[in-house]
């Protein structure tokens, strides 16, 4: 995949292991953050009694995730535990073209395959305090049987050594507003920064004209 041209907006990556509390950081950035976006991610995976359809994810079948893959409307996607997770292409470009935060909560690797599309993207990796801590939280939560906890926190050692490649921005959630207002402070230096670069573009144009 070829990288995209730099849009007005911000592409800001959260991910981490299994039961670090990404999607309960996510949804307290969009209350402290005037202009973010949260895109939500298509899964083939089974919807939970908990979970709603296009707010937790949109659930779609095996086959109709495969023909969204094949017209290209997905900006990335990844087989995670033998369900697929992507990301749609078009609410994504219209966040970006209205100057807002968008913010992807999705794995490693398609973190991975983001970055290469939006090199500027903001690329943050959440944490547990300890190793022990994120077992407590894994097999405490009610989703997951025994067997699939062990798999996540199996995974989790993995994602961790490859994030360190190309996250950028490494987060512990051992208190949640917090870790918010870590998160927060890195978007903002990052998107001051952005706009630092792109005044001098502008200037050494004008003066070279």
């Amino acid at each position: 995949m070829s990288a995209r041209p730099v849009k007005s907006g911000t592409v800001v990556v959260i991910s981490g292991p299994s039961g670090v509390g990404k999607g309960t950081i996510c949804r307290e950035l969009l209350k402290r953050l005037d202009n973010a976006y949260l895109s939500v991610s298509v899964t083939s995976r089974p919807k939970t009694e908990k979970e709603v359809d296009g707010r937790d994810y949109w659930f779609v079948s095996y086959e109709e995730f495969q023909n969204r893959v094949g017209k290209g409307l997905l900006l990335e996607y990844a087989e995670v535990f033998g369900n697929f997770y992507g990301t749609p292409k078009d609410k994504l470009d219209e966040a970006l073209a209205a100057n807002k935060i968008a913010i992807l909560e999705i794995d490693v690797q398609g973190g991975k395959q983001v970055k290469q599309i939006y090199p500027e993207a903001v690329m943050i990796f959440i944490l547990a305090p300890n190793q022990k801590e994120l077992a407590g939280r894994l097999f405490g939560r009610a989703r997951d049987d025994e067997k699939t906890a062990n798999k996540r926190l199996s995974r989790a050692q993995t994602e961790i050594e490859a994030a360190q490649r190309f996250y950028e921005h490494r987060v512990i959630n051992d208190n949640l507003q917090d870790a918010v207002s870590e998160i927060i402070g890195i978007i903002e230096t990052e998107r001051t920064r952005k706009r630092t670069v792109t005044n001098k573009c502008n200037e050494a144009m004008e003066q070279s004209e």
